[in-house]
């Protein structure tokens, strides 16, 4: 071979190596960047070219597919009852991806997971289309329709657990959303996305999981166990040596007021504390057992660590704190703050007698052909109290719902409802309305089948008609009737 020809050959073996090199570049280490790139169409138009799987309640689909207009996406999602379920559900659109299970389990829904590569290889084989698999939640209709209704008009959130398996059983926060008004890609879903988007009420927001707030007295039940636990208190019927009125710590005239001047807080025991909800009691008692081990204390009920139900939940927080903080922390303020999921976690860890399970809301991941690919199991996440103390917190809870003229727990028959009222502090100074609190469980001779926690940001009422017991219990109350008559049932 001549020179010059040599030469042309060099070249193009050279060009040959760094047109292979590129491809394995491209297909292998920029696979996944290519792929998830917004601009990249064609993987959404292949995400909607057959129908997506299920969410599924209770056996029945909450979510389904129909064929769109528009000739390149095939299919476009649905939702049943969508406003109801949206914090569960989230969305799943062509122009704007997906979030909570729809985005979680995405590549269950559209049938690209790995572990449906057997399925989809005899779909091919035999000729139909990719097919989607469906997430089984651990979801009760009845009491999300409970919790959901309850709320109505009023801002806020529900969050509901069965407390000896960490199970989600509602998960409902308003105002809410369909997410089917822009699940296609024309000028009306811009339209209806662009609408919720600028909406100051934030009705994309899920409250039971992603917003925090001051959980107000509904803490103290934690401030009672952390108490009991380091040895500040023996047992919940001991009185607990508190000045009324009482100073915060380090402050010589920063006075802890009671909610109310005739309550009978000094001196009060933990039971007398929790049932009147004496702001001192809990303020010297948080002081006396310490940031260090307050902070222990609420992170072993789930504070300061984010939790994934699957959906990733906001954090809720106990920080490290001076004295007079610190003091005002152990009663629900300050710069404490948590989830609506969080103070379920509480509720349900006093109720299962001092052990919290892990959340969790998806019990099984079928395949299309139903075989079950991946199972949830009841896994235990810590315990933040002995069995013995968290039955004394127990018969306190119990004994402030008893007590109480606002609660009425008639509905729910023959069980036993513990229960704990919040009235939390908003904005500077306190101006804005207070957020109305309850937490709560009901008890059978089995154990405690749910736990729930209600928050109420605007009741549409009166300030001075904010309460707990008045705007939240009622609907902790619902949400336990509807499970109870399903455990009934079964």
């Amino acid at each position: 071979m001549n020179k010059p020809m040599r030469r042309v050959s060099v070249f193009c073996g050279l060009l040959i190596l760094a047109l292979l090199l590129r491809v394995n570049w491209v297909q292998f280490v920029q696979a996944d960047e290519l792929q998830n790139d917004a601009n990249n169409r064609r993987v959404n138009i292949e995400r909607y070219a057959h129908p997506r799987g299920d969410i599924i309640v209770d056996g029945v689909p909450i979510t389904g597919s129909e064929e769109a207009e528009d000739p390149d996406f095939r299919y476009q999602r649905t939702f049943t009852d969508g406003e109801m379920w949206a914090p569960v559900t989230g969305y799943s659109s062509q122009a704007y991806a997906t979030s909570m299970l729809e985005g979680v389990h995405d590549s269950i829904l559209t049938g690209d997971d790995d572990r449906l590569f057997f399925n989809n290889t005899i779909d091919m084989f035999t000729g139909e289309d990719q097919r989607g698999g469906n997430v089984v939640t651990t979801l009760n209709a009845d009491a999300q329709r409970a919790a959901f209704e309850g709320l109505g008009d009023a801002k806020g959130a529900v969050a509901a657990i069965n407390p000896m398996t960490g199970e989600v059983l509602a998960l409902a926060s308003t105002p809410s959303y369909d997410p089917s008004s822009f699940s296609g890609n024309d000028g009306d879903d811009q339209e209806a996305w662009e609408a919720l988007e600028s909406d100051e009420d934030e009705p994309m927001l899920n409250r039971a999981l992603r917003e925090t707030y001051p959980p107000g007295s509904t803490f103290k039940v934690v401030t009672a166990a952390a108490a009991l636990e380091h040895g500040a208190m023996e047992d919940v019927d001991t009185a607990t040596d508190t000045p009324d009125p009482y100073y915060l710590p380090e402050t010589n005239d920063v006075e802890m007021p009671n909610l109310s001047e005739t309550a009978p807080c000094e001196d009060a025991d933990l039971r007398t504390a929790i049932q009147y909800s004496c702001n001192t009691v809990f303020a010297k008692l948080s002081d006396e057992v310490g940031n260090e081990q307050m902070r222990e204390t609420a992170e072993e009920f789930g504070f300061n660590q984010e939790h994934f139900v699957p959906i990733r939940t906001a954090v809720s927080a106990y920080p490290e704190d001076n004295r007079p903080q610190n003091a005002q922390a152990g009663i629900g303020q300050a710069s404490n703050q948590a989830t609506p999921l969080q103070m379920a976690m509480v509720a349900g860890a006093i109720a299962n007698d001092g052990t919290l399970m892990q959340p969790y809301m998806v019990d099984q991941l079928v395949a299309p052909n139903l075989n079950v690919i991946e199972q949830h199991d009841p896994e235990e996440m810590s315990e933040p109290l002995s069995a013995e103390n968290a039955q004394m917190i127990q018969s306190a809870m119990e004994t402030m719902v008893e007590e109480s003229d606002a609660i009425d727990t008639s509905a729910l028959g023959d069980v036993r409802v513990g229960g704990k009222t919040g009235t939390a502090q908003h904005g500077e100074n306190n101006e804005e309305i207070p957020y109305a609190w309850f937490i709560s469980y009901a008890m059978t001779d089995e154990g405690s089948p749910v736990a729930v926690a209600v928050v109420v940001e605007d009741g549409n009422v009166e300030r001075e008609d904010v309460t707990g017991g008045g705007l939240a219990a009622p609907i902790a109350v619902d949400v336990m009737e509807a499970v109870l008559a399903g455990e009934d049932a079964g």
